[in-house]
């Protein structure tokens, strides 16, 4: 292509050397004495230069285990300090990490070990007998298993190593490259929900995880004097990239870890380490409102409060807004995308219930729904604030429009440059997008995402079980609960029989085992035979009211 100007040295500097890696080395030298990352639970702070010691540690111990380039290190992690080691160590030897929910069962973990087969896994302690579960059920055998964060000393599996073990004697120097860079490779693999028990891999690449950095730091906006604390999980994209390791460590910025949220303890944390921006679901929002309403601590610190995956309700907005802190954002958005559209200080608390506009890169649409096919990017509903449709997602910066090895999802989810989400909503006149609900009826439980159908596939494999269909009721603590409506095969089977049969099969992880169950002779089907969930979750609310729904 002809230019106006010589363009190699931009391109080559470009797309080889404008990665998330070099940002991060960058404050390395530049903020090498100041703090990176901070675990209360240790009582112990790294510095940037201490941080990319035991960075260099690991990617080391990788490297003399035959990790390489587009090889996959898999993390089933919590918010602990060797999340954040390997979250950057695999990019310094050109390989993949891959995130993996630690809530999952072992058979849905072996699943992912086959599908992804990392040459190291690098796994909780607590998990210890899930993963070694998994381990012995996937038919892909890892190099290495590598128990880390074991704050109790449990005890190692027959085969695994700690993570100790595993960088000693490492040099705390980077290993050599050895190996092109480019922007457009996968350096990070993350999980999102499936319709089947296979969760979605979705990858993201050097550029995405820049310009993740880039959105979050923003539209915060975030700086190196900020110190933030994820209340989520870190293996979300919502985690890693919204406060988390993403943003934080590619703008010289403090983390701090919590591994399981409390808001006592939050709040406290707030107070003490000066914490200046929190992200977390609505949910840990109200609990830390009622806490702060009764034995109040300084929270003067705070910049932001930043909420993802839900929407927030205008009347508990008005109270966070008196007692937690007068800046409050709000992001939407999904695994493959990051967060695309933003409700911002000023927005609030008018347009608290909608998920906002469009962020400054991306472009969020409502188009028509049709039964037979994907509507045209440009078939958009009217901005009537009434008239609903699919809302689809324009956002070339912050996704690959991909899944690892799973061509289906990616036709029936990416089409010219937009992913279609299967949420439905409305928009106004400002294009601030309303959300109504779902194509695909998704349970969202604790701030996970349940498929129904995932949960149903599980429960048919009773061989007691006729059929069953699994709908949410609304929960106060959850915000939606999973019930579960089963037809029996014989006039024996209780719920005490269903319930013991979720809690013990390996396809079911914890979040996603339904908490209330009905004993139907039917279920309610179309014509053509095809599950109503919509009109199920309607009975549910009632069966719910009514009692009718039982716990085991």
């Amino acid at each position: 292509m002809n230019r106006t100007y010589n363009d190699k040295m931009f391109i080559e500097t470009f797309e080889h050397e404008y990665t998330w890696l070099n940002g991060f080395l960058r404050n390395v030298r530049r903020y090498g004495n100041k703090s990176a990352l901070i675990d209360p639970i240790r009582e112990k702070t790294w510095t940037y230069k201490e941080l990319d010691e035991e960075v260099n540690m690991l990617a080391n111990a990788l490297k003399a285990d035959g990790v390489g380039k587009n090889d996959v290190v898999m993390s089933i992690l919590n918010n602990c300090p060797e999340f954040c080691f390997t979250y950057i160590a695999p990019r310094k030897v050109g390989a993949i990490v891959s995130l993996v929910n630690y809530k999952l069962s072992p058979g849905e973990m072996a699943r992912l070990i086959e599908h992804n087969q990392p040459k190291v896994v690098i796994y909780l302690a607590e998990l210890r007998e899930h993963v070694e579960d998994a381990v012995n059920m996937s038919s892909f055998k890892p190099t290495h298993v590598v128990m880390a964060d074991n704050l109790e000393n449990d005890p190692l599996p027959e085969g695994h190593i700690s993570y100790e073990s595993y960088i000693e004697g490492q040099s705390k120097e980077a290993p050599p490259f050895d190996f092109p860079h480019h922007i457009y490779d996968e350096v990070v693999r993350m999980c999102t929900s499936g319709t089947s028990a296979l969760p979605k891999n979705v990858p993201l690449n050097d550029i995405n995880e820049v310009l993740s950095a880039h959105d979050a730091i923003m539209h915060y906006p975030l700086n190196c004097t900020d110190v933030c604390m994820n209340m989520t999980p870190l293996f979300h994209r919502g985690g890693s990239h919204s406060g988390g390791t993403c943003p934080t460590f590619f703008v010289g910025a403090t983390l701090l870890l919590m591994r399981a949220f409390s808001p006592r303890v939050t709040l406290n944390y707030v107070e003490k380490y000066k914490i200046t921006f929190l992200t977390g679901s609505p949910s840990s929002l109200e609990m830390m409102a009622r806490i702060q309403e009764r034995d109040p601590v300084d929270l003067s610190s705070l910049r932001g409060l930043v909420t993802m995956g839900a929407p927030l309700d205008k009347a508990a907005c008005e109270r966070f807004l008196k007692i937690l802190t007068p800046n409050i954002l709000n992001g939407y958005g999904t695994t493959e995308t990051f967060w695309n559209s933003f409700l911002r200080p000023y927005d609030l608390p008018e347009y608290a219930g909608s998920v906002g506009g469009s962020c400054i890169d991306d472009e969020v649409r409502v188009v028509k729904v049709y039964e037979d096919r994907k509507a045209e990017p440009d078939e958009m509903v009217p901005m009537d604030n009434e008239t609903v449709g699919e809302v689809i997602l324009y956002c070339p910066g912050k996704t690959t429009y991909s899944y690892y090895k799973n061509p289906e999802e990616e036709e029936k989810k990416f089409y010219k440059g937009w992913m279609y989400t299967n949420d439905l909503g409305y928009w106004d006149q400002n294009t601030y997008v309303t959300i109504t609900g779902r194509k695909d009826d998704m349970i969202i439980s604790a701030g996970e995402n349940v498929y129904p159908t995932q949960v149903e596939e599980a429960i048919n494999e009773f061989d007691r079980v006729s059929d069953c269909m699994v709908t949410a009721v609304p929960d106060e603590a959850r915000g939606q609960a999973i019930a579960a409506y089963i037809v029996p095969k014989d006039d024996s089977l209780t719920v005490r029989d269903v319930f013991e049969f979720c809690r013990n099969t390996p396809m079911l992880s914890t979040y996603k085992r339904p908490r209330w169950y009905m004993i139907v002779d039917s279920l309610p089907m179309t014509a053509t035979g095809k599950k109503m969930h919509y009109a199920l979750k309607q009975q549910a609310e009632k069966d719910l009211a009514a009692g009718l729904l039982k716990r085991k």
